[in-house]
């Protein structure tokens, strides 16, 4: 495997893993009575349900930013060795 391959395969696995985590934090929203809106620019929460829950989907926006930036880096890399050569 060349290390553009290595890199793709990288990015993939951090973006089905930002997938299977918001899939995991709407189908536990979904288990409550009610199941609040994605609109990042509603009212405040009214709830602490709706704080922990928008909470949890900043945290998962900020691990999946984390985990594409490292990847981007990894592209660059391997780009640049290959520029190199």
């Amino acid at each position: 495997m060349d290390a553009a391959s290595a890199a793709k395969d990288r990015v993939d696995r951090a973006l089905a893993l930002l997938e299977r985590r918001l899939l995991d934090l709407k189908s536990r929203a979904a288990g409550t009575s009610r199941v609040p809106d994605d609109d990042l620019f509603a009212p405040e929460p009214s709830t602490e349900t709706d704080r922990a829950r928008i909470h949890e989907l900043e945290s998962a926006g900020r691990d999946a930013a984390e985990t594409l930036a490292r990847a981007a880096d990894a592209i660059r890399d391997v780009l640049a060795e290959q520029e190199a050569r």
